[in-house]
């Protein structure tokens, strides 16, 4: 049980390569003294390790200070990787069902003739949002992360090995539905971008202030649903505000494209800002 945010770190995080349908397991375990040891197998081999094993069953959870220092070691060389591809990275968080996938598929299809924009793609199981993804021509990773709440640094790491994204482009890494663990967990990204749909209620960001407070941006969507939910966008903002006043907010709908070229304009220039 990971100590951090109650998830278990002694599961199994599935990595699958949608571009060759190929995928590989990894465990991930810490030791007492705080080391992390992760093995892995393909899809269609198991290499096990009885003396790691016979270790890890007989310690107990490293510290909370000793896995996210940990953590942001390995962000810290995953930043150092995008600045030196003039890679634009970004962290999409949300809760569960706030139309992360579909706004990320409207992005992908509207600029793919003026940005390059890979994703990878973090659930607990299936693959069924990477799917949405390679149907728009993206390259894009799958990470399965069992039992795990979020995707970490080591989980990005992995899957940029796979991924391997062209130099000057985007990275788009979608998180596991979650308003809670994802804040705590730097994956090395330029921005953490949090998703808030009028479907949810306008007191989220006072009811989950981390992930707000962490986030560098704020989308509101599904906007076009606005008529027909008891959704109070200022008082939204207002609340927001209240918790990270620097944030900055775009109101969208991937449906119906409103207030999309604001949200655009922000990617093409801030990638411009990674290339200088």
């Amino acid at each position: 049980m990971c100590v951090t945010c109650g998830c278990s770190d002694d599961g199994e995080t599935k990595i699958i390569n949608l571009q060759t349908d190929e995928a590989e397991h990894h465990h991930t375990h810490t030791l007492v003294d705080g080391t992390v040891i992760t093995h892995s197998h393909s899809h269609d081999t198991h290499i096990e390790a009885p003396q790691i094993h016979a270790k890890i069953h007989n310690t107990t959870i490293s510290l909370e200070q000793d896995i996210l220092a940990k953590n942001n070691l390995l962000a810290a060389q995953n930043r150092g990787w995008f600045k030196g591809r003039n890679i634009l990275a970004l962290n999409l968080m949300s809760s569960p069902g706030a139309g992360k996938t579909t706004l990320l598929t409207r992005t992908i299809n509207d600029l793919k003739n003026q940005l390059p924009i890979s994703v990878i793609e973090g659930d607990q199981e299936t693959a069924n949002d990477a799917k949405k993804i390679k149907e728009t021509g993206s390259k894009v990773i799958q990470i399965n992360t069992g039992t795990g709440c979020h995707l970490d640094a080591s989980m990005i790491e992995r899957g940029l090995q796979e991924l391997n994204p062209p130099l000057n482009s985007v990275v788009m890494i979608e998180n596991v539905g979650n308003l809670v663990c994802p804040a705590l967990f730097d994956l090395g990204e330029l921005a953490k971008v949090v998703i808030l749909s009028v479907t949810e209620g306008e007191d989220k960001p006072i009811k989950y202030p981390h992930i707000f407070r962490a986030s560098n941006i704020m989308i509101i969507t599904k906007i076009d649903l606005l008529p027909y939910v008891d959704f109070d966008v200022e008082k939204c903002i207002d609340y927001a505000r209240q918790i990270n006043p620097q944030i900055q907010i775009f109101q969208v709908s991937a449906t119906t494209g409103t207030g999309l070229e604001k949200w655009y304009a922000w990617l093409i220039e801030n990638l411009k800002v990674c290339q200088r």
